[in-house]
């Protein structure tokens, strides 16, 4: 059967169960938007192209499939760049198909031409221009295996005018073949009993948890696995909801903003197991000084992330699911009393350090504590909803104060720290669970940036709800500027905002305002009966500041804790 490019996309996007698309529409574009007109996929139109690769972003994030985002050439390509490195330093599994000139004035400065492929082959696990139609069906193929399969990440697609337009026969290929290509998902077993028998020895193990886990589908293992051995765990920011923050072998996120239980509980185990974790240098702080005592084992199924930060002394390559898999069949006959009594010296010591330090804030009468908010939001869900965040203060108080027990509920920049990723993420979860409870927690100087999307969530009947920490501050810089640069808020301030009641309402959505703290509950109790979208204006106190803090470059135990 022959079709055109634009058919041989769409019928493949179809082969592949994608269900919905984030785009926006341009000239060399218009044949596969003609297509779309009368196909059976649901496409979002947002208001920048940037905000469809963050939906597309939080669409995989939230359900686990791969998001799917179309835009034009030249700068609608260009607007993605941002978008394309939050998904590559997360891990993030998504496919984006740019448009490209026609192949023969690819490089002739044509009008609304950009070498995306050269652009962004730094920050895409691989990318295509195509130049054949005929090559098109395996391109896409292999796109979505690529995108999805090893260490997930985003694969962009380039396809020039010509392409789009010629004809092709159409036959979608069974699998994805690519020679020296082939990721290792299967851990050493020989690899895997030594790594329990260090477990099993040790007298003051950590489990230390990265978004890998989450990734991969582990969160039950984990969960087990830890249960059976009775090992403390601590998460990255990417690793909540890995394993439940209701637990009481939770010590929280551990790193620059970590619990105290945590990173102490780093700076003194004796075994770290690091699960789908890479030793970002906001988890590690001074990294000569991160977990000294401890021998180190490392499960990652990308080989260059293990010792790349830190050295490891028993590294297995494989899929997370499939190692602790392993794990949990060699340690089923552990006995769980014997282990609470050999670790009952290490429990008690974590428990002492949880008294010693809690998480805590003063709210008064007066002035909304940020914390309290995010609180508030907890209470008021039951911890039953997708978050999602921009960065900053915002995101920090979010992951401190908002406890999550299932993984795929909490959406974050978490490597790129991109502010106005939230928003647009958010909704793109709405659109993968158009059922669910979905809040963006920002900050006002984050909601600015892809603030526009108010309009995608009005047409699209998306009902995000809002939450802005309004601080009138560039808060995170802000804190450093108090705590490193004598207070000089040198262009921190935010002197002239919107008012985000108004705002929301030229938008078509609920616009809800609270200035006391007597009054947040009820401000966000109206926001979750309220059937459509809704911006909450919470004014909180300008200058508080997230903490525990280690100051950057120096160890774990070195925290700033008010």
């Amino acid at each position: 059967m022959e079709l055109t490019g634009a058919e041989i996309l769409v019928e493949s996007l179809k082969k592949e169960g994608v269900n919905t698309l984030f785009g926006y529409p341009g000239g060399v574009v218009l044949n596969v938007y003609d297509v779309l007109y009368d196909a059976d996929i649901r496409h979002v139109l947002v208001r920048h192209e940037q905000a469809a690769v963050h939906a597309a972003d939080g669409f995989a994030r939230a359900s686990g499939d791969v998001g799917v985002a179309l835009v034009t050439s030249g700068p609608g390509a260009t607007n993605t760049v941002t978008g394309l490195a939050t998904a590559y330093m997360d891990s993030i599994p998504l496919v984006l198909f740019t448009g490209q000139v026609p192949t023969g004035l690819i490089g002739n400065d044509a009008f609304q031409e950009a070498d995306i492929v050269g652009i962004t082959r730094p920050c895409t696990k691989h990318n295509y221009l195509v130049k054949d139609v005929r090559d098109l069906a395996r391109t896409i193929k292999e796109a979505f295996y690529l995108a999805r399969s090893g260490r997930p990440g985003p694969v962009l697609v380039d396809l020039p005018k010509d392409v789009v337009v010629g004809k092709a026969e159409y036959a979608y290929p069974d699998a994805a073949k690519l020679r020296g290509y082939n990721p290792t998902y299967e851990g050493h077993l020989g690899q895997v009993k030594k790594a329990l028998k260090a477990i099993l020895a040790a007298e003051r193990p950590l489990l230390y948890v990265g978004g890998g886990a989450i990734l991969s589908g582990a969160a039950g293992e984990l969960t087990e696995l830890a249960r059976v051995l009775k090992l403390p765990v601590t998460t990255t920011l990417m690793g909540l909801g890995a394993f439940p923050g209701s637990d009481p072998l939770c010590l929280g996120m551990l790193g620059m903003h970590g619990t105290y239980r945590a990173n102490m509980a780093v700076s003194h185990c004796d075994v770290l197991v690091a699960i789908g974790a890479r030793f970002d240098d906001r988890v590690t702080g001074k990294i000569d000084e991160f977990a000294p005592h401890a021998t180190v084992i490392h499960v990652d199924i990308d080989p260059t992330s293990i010792s790349k930060n830190v050295r490891v002394d028993i590294p297995i390559v494989g899929d997370v699911r499939n190692v602790l898999r392993k794990l949990l069949g060699l340690a089923n006959g552990a006995d769980p009393a014997e282990r609470d009594a050999h670790l009952a010296e290490w429990h008690g010591q974590i428990a002492a350090w949880r008294e010693t330090h809690k998480m805590d804030y003063d709210q008064g009468r007066d002035v909304i504590k940020p914390q309290y908010v995010v609180e508030q939001l907890w209470e008021a869900t039951g911890g039953d909803c997708i978050v999602s965040t921009e960065v900053g203060q915002n995101q920090m108080w979010a992951a401190q104060y908002f406890t999550f027990d299932r993984p795929r509920r909490w959406l974050t920049s978490g490597g790129l720290g991109t502010m106005g990723y939230g928003f647009p993420a958010a909704l793109g979860a709405q659109a993968a669970f158009p059922d669910a409870v979905v809040i963006d927690i920002a900050g006002d100087g984050s909601i600015q940036m892809n603030i526009q999307e108010l309009a995608t969530a009005v047409q699209y009947a998306l009902p995000v709800k809002v939450a802005v920490l309004n601080n009138g501050f560039l808060g995170m810089v802000r804190q450093w500027q108090e705590l490193f640069y004598d207070r000089r808020y040198s262009h921190t301030r935010m002197d002239v905002a919107p008012d985000f009641v108004k705002l929301a309402d030229a938008y078509g959505a609920l616009g809800l305002r609270a200035t006391r703290p007597d009054e947040v509950r009820p401000v966000i109790d109206q926001a979750l009966a309220h059937p459509g979208p809704v911006m909450m204006d919470f004014r909180v106190a300008p200058e508080e500041g997230v903490y525990p803090m280690v100051p950057a470059g120096a160890p774990l135990t070195k925290m700033l804790l008010v």
